[in-house]
């Protein structure tokens, strides 16, 4: 899972992102040019070991304004990543310790809010037992494991009779792995409860969130976070620093190419490390392992208004989002159910401007819009009474146009399917090819030289990597790409991508690997770069000009072509067809531009290596690893292509 740098203390990462240090992100931002007064002027911090109903305890901070007048709501924060204060770069409990903000922003410490931040069942400073993703349903729960919808309740039952001056209201929010607690929190909801905001929010592990996309075990992201995430015995205020695992090189793709089998990656962990990790890769379909763990199949009964949000960009929890909106609107009536996904990266909403991510401009500070013109008026309406405009049920990001929309749902219903179909000479077309029969393109994959997916030396996983220039890959002989001609008009993409492929291998087993890509015009002005005065000769700096962003890529292991539930090979030499469903997008490809689409079989480190093989992959020796010739057709009845959702504006 994806290590996010949140602070000089914590090491975000691909199920993680803590709320409470992005709070403290966006403070440190604006600490220059705002003179407030401090947190611990303003409020009064509790701290307090909350009962269950089965006896144990939950660790939770309260911030209490101290402006006594008035009756304030509750907003509230469940986290398995310690509710301590961050400061020199060390994690502090007690009572003396302030943070040097609270809240989603600035608005809610300045609006005045009760602040609630929980330590989840076993972790940190609560009792109980920990359990990963915990299954809403379970009926032979251990010792001290719990529930976490039971567990919200029994908290909001407590604070609404111990934290004096309250409002009757409380509303909740946290981002990616707090995300799936805001959204495990609210099914069977406490009428208390007037708000939530799950942001990121880790559903569907398998499908398509942090640890496989398309059956394909996400290596790099979850290597970095289960490496420093691992199960403690608790209450524990340990470890109060998170250090990132010493690969001893700046090259992952190198690293993992020279142990090259999960078998001898995985060793290169402690007992500890791999603890939590090891489940994950044992698990390589969609079992009862994962289905217990999907939240998205609980989400009934969610009475309060809820506001879910997401990145464009996320390189974790891409998918999260709209499966726990689509979930929460077709299993509950009456209440507001809306979606914001904005042009950010892993929780980029929360502290940065959003006006910018790697070399691909936004021209307008997205975060800061989002943040006091959507997320602060969601809860001030909800739990305070405020007036505001009707918020539309989605609100989304247009990126190449750079405009906010509103929807009525999303996808938007002027959405009309099309088809690009791959066509000779590396062409793309709406056009259906007028091709002879059998006709395909064909490359030598070889998992010992495995496609990169990013062009530099890095380790973990680059979060500008989802709109990253393309351009190494396009050139690789093992890399099919398919363009349009330059665009006449504007073309805007609003909904899920669909891969449609015709393939066949050598092999018994492969990967498919589908990249959607904005190529921009070969006279695209470059950025003004401040002058240097100096004699030395610079840098060399990217050309915009020509420039394959990455719009979406995603892949499908090809043995789950037919299901995830129970994996197939191939039949070597044989065509099979292999169609899936990438998560959405909201980008138009401008006039000028043209749209490209890039087929590979693999994509390093970012995904585990697939030996082109039928077998367990996790139990994979150095020797099962082997070449493969991948064909993809062209053919009448076999056209292979992409479809997508047009927008007709």
């Amino acid at each position: 899972m994806t290590r996010l740098k949140l602070s000089a203390l914590l090491c975000a990462s691909l199920l993680a992102f803590n709320p409470l240090s992005s709070a403290q992100a966006a403070a440190d931002a604006t600490e220059k040019a705002d003179s407030k007064p401090s947190v611990r002027e303003l409020y009064t911090k509790y701290e307090y070991q909350i009962p269950m109903r089965d006896g144990v305890h939950l660790f939770t901070v309260v911030y209490v304004p101290k402006d006594t007048s008035k009756a304030y709501p509750f907003l509230m924060v469940r986290t398995p990543y310690g509710s301590g204060v961050h400061d020199g770069e060390e994690s502090h409990y007690g009572v003396d310790f302030y943070p040097r903000s609270v809240g989603p922003s600035k608005e809610f410490e300045n609006s005045g809010y009760i602040f609630v931040n929980q330590d989840v069942r076993g972790r940190y400073m609560s009792e109980g037992k920990w359990q990963e993703m915990t299954p809403h349903a379970k009926s032979d729960r251990a010792p001290g494991e719990g529930n976490e919808s039971q567990d919200m309740y029994d908290t909001v039952e407590w604070l609404l009779k111990n934290v004096r001056g309250n409002n009757g209201k409380l509303g909740i929010w946290g981002i990616s792995y707090p995300g799936f607690y805001t959204s495990a929190s609210v099914i069977d909801s406490h009428p208390a409860i007037k708000a939530a905001s799950p942001q990121a929010p880790v559903t569907d592990l398998y499908m398509g969130d942090d640890s496989y996309h398309g059956g394909a075990f996400m290596l790099s992201a979850n290597f970095d976070f289960y490496s420093n995430f691992t199960a403690e015995k608790n209450p524990t205020r340990l470890p109060k620093t998170w250090s990132q695992f010493d690969y001893g090189t700046q090259d992952s793709y190198q690293y993992f190419l020279q142990h090259l089998t999960l078998g001898n990656i995985t060793a290169q962990l402690s007992d500890k490390q791999r603890e939590l990790l090891m489940p994950t890769i044992a698990h390589t379909s969609y079992d009862d392992f994962w289905k217990s763990r999907n939240i998205a199949a609980h989400l009934k009964n969610v009475k309060t208004p809820v506001l879910t949000v997401g990145g464009w960009y996320d390189a974790e929890d891409a998918q999260g989002p709209f499966t726990t909106y689509q979930a929460i609107k077709a299993n509950n009536k009456g209440s507001f159910n809306g979606i914001v996904m904005g042009p950010w990266a892993h929780g980029g909403w929360a502290g940065a401007e959003g006006k910018s991510l790697g070399n691909v401009s936004f021209d307008v500070k997205t975060g800061e819009y989002y943040r006091k013109n959507i997320l602060f008026p969601f809860f001030e309406q909800h739990l305070k009474g405020e007036k505001g405009k009707a918020r539309a049920e989605a609100t989304v990001f247009e990126t190449g146009t750079n405009i906010w929309r509103e929807y009525a749902s999303w996808p938007p219903q002027q959405a009309q399917n099309r088809t690009l179909y791959f066509s000779a000479n590396g062409k793309l077309s709406w056009k259906e090819p007028q091709e002879e029969f059998n006709t395909f393109d064909e490359y030598i994959s070889d998992p010992k030289k495995p496609v990169p997916f990013i062009s530099y030396v890095a380790t973990g996983v680059p979060r500008e990597y989802m709109v990253s220039d393309q351009r190494f890959a396009s050139t690789r002989p093992d890399v099919l790409v398919y363009q349009t001609d330059v665009l006449e008009e504007d073309v805007t993409i609003a909904g899920p991508v669909s891969p449609r492929l015709f393939v066949s291998t050598s092999g018994t087993d492969a990967d498919w690997v589908v990249k959607l890509i904005d190529v921009y015009p070969d006279d695209y002005p470059e950025r003004q770069a401040p002058r240097d005065r100096g004699s030395d000769v610079p840098p060399p700096s990217i050309k915009m000009a020509g420039y394959q962003q990455l719009v979406r890529g995603e892949p499908l292991r090809g043995k789950f072509r037919h299901g995830f539930e129970k994996p197939m090979p191939f039949a070597p030499g044989k065509v099979d067809t292999v169609s899936y469903r990438m998560p959405d997008i909201n980008h138009t490809f401008r006039r000028g531009h043209r749209i490209m689409v890039q087929v590979q079989s693999s994509w390093f480190p970012l995904i585990d290596l697939n030996p082109q093989k039928f077998m367990d992959i996790p139990k994979a020796n150095p020797d099962d690893f082997q070449k493969a010739t991948q064909r993809v057709y062209r053919s009448p009845g076999q056209y292979s292509g992409i479809s997508v959702p047009v927008l007709v504006k």
